[in-house]
């Protein structure tokens, strides 16, 4: 038999987690299943067939989580009262950003600033959590609207040549926390979970700080969006640079000059997302929607931008995860479902094609719903789909 042709750099045999529901297609990195060599001396874990995020999760239970935070306080201790702002939250008011501002500003007595780096399209209840963060959480918000004509460019290239409709935001919200702290003179960012999370490298979460590689650069160092130089699309396009600052990282001399240090709160405290949920809808005014999101069974998790759903939709194309995959791999490991009920929930809501806002979409990055299927169908892997009896499917299913 011929053997299936692989796009993506992704593994050609798919493999799935023996304890959550994630594969090996997850990307970014890819993510691995082997034995326990990335972790730290002294844990016995059998991590044969186990995805990175939940040996990180395994590794958790291990965690002397007092004396993370006796770490934590020492760090906030050398930043506290210093300057109007002392630290600097970035988040759009949802769960996570809503945990980390309430309990460094009520809990360790520190006064964040918190940044919001706009989305697409605010949904309904994405726009009233973002007011009630300020309004109930009782937080200074700094909403930066990044240039609109240049952002919908952006993510039209970005959809088209990558199927990543949502990169201009996630490279926004990467680079927004660091800049404001740069041009405000705030030393400290705090993000919320650490990315070992969602299958990054364990390594990452054994020193609380971020590297540096995620929102600055070399000066000189070329700089893609949408899958294009930037050179290009200045040469393609009407923009200029300027129009691009807001979107570059920094330059990696300015973060040591500033002295600006970012750090993930999820090294300090054990990450749950439900209890996250708990805690924001107690303590800053945030809200579930009133309806499950297309693509997967909850109603809590990334429910502020309109184009969201597409960014799951798109990854469930190219990897064959989609939405409700990353919701129950997390849930599994939390041991909020078992993996049986992950299973189903997968086969019921993984495929849906996320309708309620498909015509905003099209509007926004400008493109024709015939262009749209067009370009979903060109990144369809050959090892993952296969098209039968007038339809796609997906070669191996977990279910």
């Amino acid at each position: 038999m011929k053997k299936k042709k692989s796009l993506y750099n992704l593994p050609v045999k798919v493999k799935f987690c023996k304890i959550c529901v994630i594969s090996n297609q997850k990307p970014n990195p890819v993510v691995e299943f082997k034995n326990n060599n990335n972790l730290k001396k002294g844990t016995n874990i059998d991590n044969s067939g186990i995805c990175n995020a939940c040996r990180y999760h395994e590794l958790k239970k291990n965690i002397d989580w007092d004396e993370r935070e006796n770490k934590l306080l020492k760090i906030l201790d050398k930043y506290r009262g210093k300057g109007s702002y002392d630290c600097v939250v970035p988040g759009s008011g949802g769960k996570d950003s809503g945990y980390t501002a309430h309990i460094l500003k009520y809990k360790y007595g520190m006064n964040p600033l918190t940044v919001t780096w706009a989305p697409h399209l605010y949904t309904d209840i994405g726009w009233k959590n973002f007011e009630s963060w300020s309004h109930v959480g009782g937080f200074d918000n700094l909403l930066f609207t990044p240039n609109g004509k240049l952002h919908r460019y952006l993510t039209q290239q970005a959809f088209l040549n990558l199927l990543h409709p949502f990169q201009p935001f996630i490279l926004g919200q990467k680079n927004i926390g660091p800049r404001i702290a740069l041009n405000f003179s705030i030393p400290l960012v705090i993000y919320g979970e650490n990315t070992s999370e969602y299958g990054a490298s364990i390594t990452e979460n054994f020193e609380p700080i971020m590297e540096t590689k995620y929102f600055s650069y070399d000066e000189g160092e070329d700089i893609y969006y949408g899958g294009k130089n930037i050179n290009q699309i200045l040469k393609e396009t009407t923009f200029n640079l300027n129009d691009f600052q807001a979107y570059l990282p920094i330059k990696k001399n300015e973060v040591k000059k500033k002295k600006i240090n970012v750090f993930y709160l999820g090294y300090f405290h054990k990450w749950d997302p439900q209890e996250m949920f708990y805690y924001a809808s107690e303590n800053t005014g945030f809200k579930a929607n009133n309806q499950r999101t297309e693509g997967t069974y909850s109603k809590y998790s990334s429910i502020d931008d309109k184009i969201d759903n597409f960014h799951y939709y798109t990854t469930y194309i190219k990897f064959g995860i989609g939405r409700a995959t990353y919701d129950a791999s997390q849930e599994v490991r939390n041991e909020k479902i078992s993996r049986d009920e992950a299973i189903g929930l997968i086969k019921t809501y993984d495929h849906e094609f996320p309708e309620k806002y498909f015509k905003d979409f099209l509007e926004y990055v400008d493109i024709s719903k015939k262009k749209f299927f067009g370009t979903i169908d060109k990144f369809r892997s050959p090892h993952l789909w296969e098209y039968k009896n007038n339809s796609w499917n997906l070669r191996q299913k977990i279910y």
